[in-house]
């Protein structure tokens, strides 16, 4: 048994593109089982995707850092980062951490970010149809109650159950359908 600051931990984030995570998957079983056949090998650990999250985290625990050393330096894993290259949004992030900090020291995934044209396209075309739709649908209101006609009043009824269905209806569901295509 190993004194815990004997340990070396390898921290691996990927941020994997959503149409290949069934191939990530297969990729991450395969290295798991590379990496176990290497000397000082104590273990590894995977934290999955959740919510919109692209990024997988891989634990990997050694023995020592000149056996962890020996497994970033493979030929094995190097070969292996080639192959999981194309189902990648972005270059591995790695971080070296001694003894149990890690953990203690959850990693920092990053938000995903979309681009601002398509933001502009998904909330264009959430937004549009609701102001097509409301309005329509408060007709009958507003001939049973003259008041609610006024166009001042009118607009902030609208624009009240407009944002009121965006926020808590309409996005929520509609940014996980596209999220495959918004965070690409």
């Amino acid at each position: 048994m190993h004194n815990p600051p004997d340990f070396v931990t390898l921290v691996i984030q990927h941020q994997v593109r959503p149409a290949m995570r069934t191939r990530y998957e297969d990729w991450l079983k395969a290295i798991a089982q590379a990496c176990q056949r290497f000397p000082g090998h104590l273990g590894v650990n995977i934290i999955r995707p959740h919510g919109l999250t692209t990024a997988y985290v891989i634990v990997l625990r050694f023995d020592s850092h000149e056996h962890l050393t020996a497994w970033i330096e493979s030929d094995d894993r190097k070969q292996m980062l080639t192959q999981a290259e194309p189902h990648l949004l972005a270059a591995e992030e790695i971080e070296i951490q001694t003894g149990l900090e890690y953990w203690f020291t959850p990693p920092i995934t990053k938000p995903l970010h979309a681009k601002p044209f398509k933001q502009f396209l998904v909330t264009l075309s959430a937004i549009f149809p609701l102001t097509v739709v409301v309005p329509w649908a408060l007709r009958p209101a507003v001939r049973w109650l003259p008041p609610l006609g006024w166009p001042v009043l009118n607009n902030f009824i609208v624009a009240t159950i407009i944002v009121a269905l965006m926020v808590y209806v309409v996005m929520p569901r509609y940014t996980r359908m596209v999220a495959g295509w918004l965070f690409r």
